[in-house]
């Protein structure tokens, strides 16, 4: 399983993937699921991915040698499409294509195959946006009331994002917040790991920066380190429950032995 989010505030986009695949609790591996088209002034759109690897990987594929869409003749790529929104159509085509094809074989082998993405970033002349990608090829887009999506393992970050982020954070509070979403996340599922891929996009820069977080970078370890201290302190000075002081204290029973 993974972890992808991918926050768009009014400065710009961020998107943190994690890189653990794994095929059992014996078989753990990292494999790269932020995936970066970048033309310098015209375009720069990320890619993330969470489920199954072969389905997300041949659906990029396919992309990246060219698409015919219905109606068409000529092969359209992330490099060619002229607005984002043609970018999230061109891969959820691809996307469930592949499920299609697999369709016969996964209900022979009685398999259940996921996928998703996030999309995200901008096209000259257009706005800068965020789509999530479902397995049928089929997407929403980030809106203002939530300015946040997530695939994968999504349950163990999204309460602080839900607290916190809104619209007009900036955005290196919204980085900040996104990788104490992670930091929450491993800490309850081990299917989600280390190393992370990030990628923060400016609004109308078209460019984004890169940069990977491995296992002991020293923000992320102690930035996780004061979130759970924060979290601590937060819980011992809030009041305790008004009924428990009714509550008769406990006291262990002594046995006697002789």
């Amino acid at each position: 399983m993974t972890y992808c989010v991918g926050m768009m505030v009014d400065e710009g986009l961020a998107m943190i993937a994690d890189t653990r695949t794994n095929a059992g609790v014996d078989n753990i591996s990292s494999y790269k699921k932020l995936h970066v088209t970048e033309v310098t002034g015209e375009r720069v759109i990320a890619i993330a991915t969470a489920g199954n690897l072969s389905v997300t990987q041949t659906a990029l594929a396919m992309v990246a040698e060219g698409v015919r869409m219905p109606g068409s003749d000529t092969p359209e790529t992330l490099e060619t499409a002229p607005t984002l929104f043609r970018a999230a159509q061109l891969v959820g085509y691809c996307l469930n294509q592949v499920r299609q094809d697999l369709q016969p074989t996964v209900e022979a082998d009685a398999l259940k195959i996921t996928a998703s993405m996030l999309l995200g970033g901008q096209v000259k002349g257009g706005k800068m946006g965020l789509y999530l990608i479902y397995a049928q090829g089929n997407f929403i887009e980030c809106g203002t009331d939530t300015p946040y999506l997530q695939i994968g393992e999504l349950k163990y970050g999204k309460p602080i994002l839900d607290r916190a982020l809104r619209p007009d954070t900036p955005m290196s509070e919204a980085v900040k917040l996104g990788l104490i979403s992670f930091d929450s996340t491993i800490r309850s599922n081990i299917a989600v790991g280390p190393p992370f891929d990030m990628i923060v996009i400016p609004r109308n820069s078209l460019h984004g920066d890169q940069r990977r977080i491995e296992t002991d970078d020293p923000y992320f370890k102690d930035l996780g380190r004061r979130w759970s201290e924060a979290l601590a302190n937060a819980h011992r000075a809030m009041p305790d429950p008004p009924w428990m002081a009714e509550v008769p204290p406990f006291r262990p029973s002594m046995t006697v032995v002789g």
